[in-house]
């Protein structure tokens, strides 16, 4: 938790599954002008992180649909990711909730759980 109590500290990032990364690199960095973001853990998928400001935006490389790659895992799937103060508070809440979540395998503090409608949730300690 932050000094003032919060657990919540903003949006982090936001998903977007790609068919080419090529294809939309070129239209996020060279027609929109955004940065790529430092800091991408190696994944067994290609993609991009994107800066803007204090967030990113996140373009994987995935074939098929959204609902086909997310269906093992939220981390594979169009997701918004949330930071917050302190995981261990987070993930202590979920359990107790019996609210099922999967840790980051990329070595991040960070988990994937989803909402009563399927909607792919991240929570990323900053």
């Amino acid at each position: 938790m932050n000094q003032s109590g919060e657990l919540y500290a903003g949006l982090h990032h936001v998903s977007l599954l790609v068919s080419d990364i090529e294809q939309s690199a070129r239209f996020y960095i060279d027609d929109l002008g955004m940065q790529v973001a430092s800091g991408r853990p190696e994944m067994p998928f290609r993609g991009l992180w994107l800066q803007l400001g204090a967030q990113q935006i996140h373009l994987l490389e995935l074939a098929g649909s959204s609902v086909e790659n997310g269906a093992e895992s939220p981390s594979r799937d169009a997701h918004c990711a949330l930071a917050v103060t302190d995981i261990n508070v987070l993930k202590e809440k979920l359990s107790l909730l019996a609210i099922p979540y999967q840790i980051s395998k990329s070595g991040r503090k960070a988990l994937f759980c989803r909402d009563p409608d399927g909607n792919g949730l991240e929570f990323v300690e900053v």
